[in-house]
């Protein structure tokens, strides 16, 4: 186990070798810096988070403009959230993510970098070509 990362021991049940441990890295959100800068360092996050600061975009979108499944795209969004970078809005069976509305310090400082002087990245140009040409909302609209 990382060094960074606590376990607390909760005997819950009162028989011997029932043990249940609750560790930092199972909470619902992601409250550090570091799983702050995590979420930033994995490529396809930086592609969403690159798409969302266009526009608001259903999960099925995202999929066709990264080329990427469903899965990953969600388990990604989900990390994101957690990070509390993106919002969701359900509309029916269909989920619309976008940029948290007023994200704190470091959140804004690193979404303006992907905003700026990340959006350079040939990768992130070719999805935001993507997203404008593409005719989306057609699977969830």
């Amino acid at each position: 186990m990382p060094p960074e990362v606590s376990c607390t021991r909760r005997n819950l049940v009162d028989r011997p070798r029932v043990d249940i441990y609750a560790c930092a890295y199972m909470k619902a959100s992601l409250g550090t810096t570091p799983d702050l800068f995590r979420a930033f360092a994995d490529p396809t996050r930086l592609r969403i988070l690159n798409l969302l600061l266009e526009r608001e975009v259903c999960v099925c979108d995202l999929c066709t403009v990264l080329g990427e499944i469903q899965p990953k795209v969600s388990r990604h969004l989900a990390y994101l959230r957690r990070a509390d970078l993106v919002t969701v809005r359900q509309q029916g069976k269909w989920k619309y993510y976008a940029i948290a509305k007023h994200p704190k310090g470091t959140e804004r400082a690193l979404i303006n970098c992907v905003k700026t002087c990340m959006r350079e990245c040939d990768a992130l140009q070719d999805d935001l070509v993507r997203l404008r040409k593409a005719d989306l909302g057609g699977c969830c609209a």
